[in-house]
């Protein structure tokens, strides 16, 4: 079994910066493959950014492209979430995920059909 645990969350200036983290327990050989989703309010749950464990190859939604990274300390068994010049549309619940499969994939696939999901921690962007 994997748990996972985001944290990070505040609110913040347009324009600012955060960083989230996801501190994951468990034996890392159940997953090859670590997710931020996000869900705004109204909006279904999307995926942010997507890393393959093995290879160190991120993948990023086309929203978030150049100014989110999505990285991870293998000593400390967290993901990261860097994420700069943030906007009011990027409020949200964020939530990390992991499983074994294609991390290209995962950004497109249901929340629900990830096998080890977190239970969020809030982002709030104000203009």
């Amino acid at each position: 079994q994997v748990q996972l645990k985001e944290s990070g969350g505040t609110s913040v200036q347009a324009g600012g910066s955060l960083r989230l983290s996801c501190v994951a327990s468990g034996h890392s050989y159940n997953y090859n493959c670590m997710t931020w989703f996000r869900q705004a309010p109204g909006n279904e749950r999307e995926g942010v950014a997507s890393l393959n464990t093995h290879t160190e190859k991120t993948f990023y939604a086309d929203s978030v492209k150049g100014r989110f990274t999505i990285s991870r300390d293998n000593a400390k068994n967290t993901l990261y979430l860097q994420m700069n010049s943030l906007k009011p549309e990027d409020t949200g619940m964020y939530y990390c995920a992991a499983d074994l499969g294609s991390c290209e994939l995962f950004l497109s696939l249901p929340w629900e059909q990830i096998r080890y999901r977190g239970q969020g921690t809030q982002v709030t962007v104000s203009s």
